[in-house]
């Protein structure tokens, strides 16, 4: 019989968990903030609407459909034999190569949050904070422990199964981090010219938005859109395939839209009204975490505490993913192969770490390899492969399966996302979702390469 969710609630805060990354971080409040504050803020919440949750409710109704992980999900809904063994190799391929990165930056954030808990960065200057950072990535031997300590966390808690391990732990984490996110974020925006980061922030500018041009603009917030969900290589259908059908699918994709945006918004009102608060650079990227954040938490009054719950909450954020995207792959292998989860845990506690090992060669012995160009790394392209290649390539499968005849069909998707009380999936979108939401997906997936064209 199939392991199932003890509350709703625990499928909203999982499935949430497995949106809510670092990506959050760094990416959300940067693309607003850099290229046109609510300008694109509204064009994110509008590409949301019309993208991410839509294909949220195809992922769900999947799963919940055919009680399986994408692995098996399309053979059990649909005859067609080419999308269906097209969409697990996209998948699981997108699942290990997501946390062949993701487990080598979650192991930098649980080293941020010992050296700040422990005062490393007390008594530094800008430039020491910043060496700290170039340090870690120059150590393998000091990232390979870190990697392997998130890896080991991700799969103990996957051990205890779904129910006693997945559920009850990240049901902890994400009630503590949108408890602490808040606290920080009211903390934050009392500090000294902390209405400057949040104009910055949330005020339109469209001086910015002409500077970068309306095509970059929309780019940037139609690709935030598909991205913060994780939708495209059945993250998110796994833990449809858990639930009961009470609840109609539409309701709890919009729920769980909202939690994510909320983390996101958040994590610019915290980062934006810091940063301008103390006059730091708010626009580095990953080195915004790792680098920025540590220097204002160094000039702020009781910045250890305050800095430690922040890490404290990105490393909530960071293992929610990864146990999210560790409960995916070990149901893969249940799903397929047919083993045990016990198996499927210790299959996995040898080739997740070894996977991830040369993303952290890439930063030191692997250097020298700059796939996507100089200065880039092996982190650089199985990030690209998995963002810019197979999310949108998945979500045109799962488009396929639940609006094509020769895939599940639209009324079984219909009366599958439909069942339960709450707000019903509209059926007149069906001309949206064949003919226009496949072109949207399309401009992404070129746009992820058009840098590349002209080289």
């Amino acid at each position: 019989m199939r392991e199932q969710f003890s509350t709703r609630l625990g499928f909203l805060l999982i499935t949430a968990g497995c949106a809510i990354g670092l990506g959050n971080v760094w990416r959300f409040p940067y693309v607003i903030g850099e290229y046109g504050g609510a300008v694109v803020l509204l064009l994110y919440l509008m590409f949301l609407a019309l993208i991410g949750i839509p294909l949220a409710v195809m992922e769900l109704s999947v799963g919940r459909a055919s009680r399986k992980s994408a692995a098996t999900s399309f053979s059990a809904l649909s005859s067609d034999k080419t999308v269906s063994k097209l969409q697990p190799v996209i998948a699981i391929a997108g699942n290990y190569l997501l946390m062949m990165f993701y487990t080598t930056v979650c192991g930098w954030v649980l080293a941020y949050l010992w050296k700040t808990f422990s005062g490393g960065f007390s008594g530094m200057e800008s430039a020491e904070i910043a060496n700290v950072f170039s340090a870690l990535k120059g150590n393998t031997a000091e990232m390979i422990g870190w990697m392997f300590l998130s890896v080991a966390i991700g799969l103990l808690v996957c051990a205890f199964g779904l129910e006693k391990g997945v559920e009850k732990v990240t049901k902890v984490m994400m009630v503590a981090l949108f408890v602490l996110m808040i606290l920080l974020a009211v903390h934050c925006v009392r500090l000294p010219n902390a209405e400057k980061g949040l104009g910055f922030y949330l005020l339109p500018d469209f001086s910015r938005v002409r500077e970068h041009g309306w095509g970059t603009v929309l780019s940037a917030a139609m690709g935030q859109a598909l991205f913060t969900l994780s939708v495209g290589v059945g993250s998110v259908s796994v833990f449809g395939s858990y639930i009961g059908r009470e609840h109609r699918l539409l309701g709890e994709a919009v729920r769980i839209t909202a939690m994510d945006t909320l983390i996101a918004l958040l994590s610019g009102v915290i980062v934006f009204s810091a940063c301008f608060s103390f006059g730091l650079d708010a626009g580095q990227g990953p080195g915004l975490l790792f680098v920025t954040m540590p220097n204002v938490f160094e000039k702020m009054t009781s910045g250890r505490i305050w800095g430690t719950l922040f890490f404290l909450c990105m490393s909530f954020a960071a293992l929610s993913t990864v146990i999210a995207v560790f409960e995916n792959i070990i149901r893969f292998w249940m799903d397929l192969k047919g083993v045990s989860r016990r198996r499927a845990v210790i299959i996995n506690a040898v080739l997740l770490p070894l996977l991830s090992v040369p993303c952290v060669l890439g930063f030191t012995a692997w250097s020298k390899f700059q796939p996507l160009g100089s200065g880039s790394n092996i982190l650089d392209l199985e990030d690209f492969l998995v963002s810019n290649t197979l999310l949108p390539l998945g979500c045109l499968c799962f488009l396929w399966l639940c609006v094509s005849k020769r895939g599940w069909g639209y009324s079984k998707f219909l009366e599958e996302a439909n069942a339960g009380d709450g707000i019903k999936f509209p059926k007149i979108a069906y001309f949206y979702l064949k003919f226009i939401l496949p072109i949207l997906l399309g401009v992404v997936l070129i746009l992820g390469y058009l840098p590349f064209l002209g080289k």
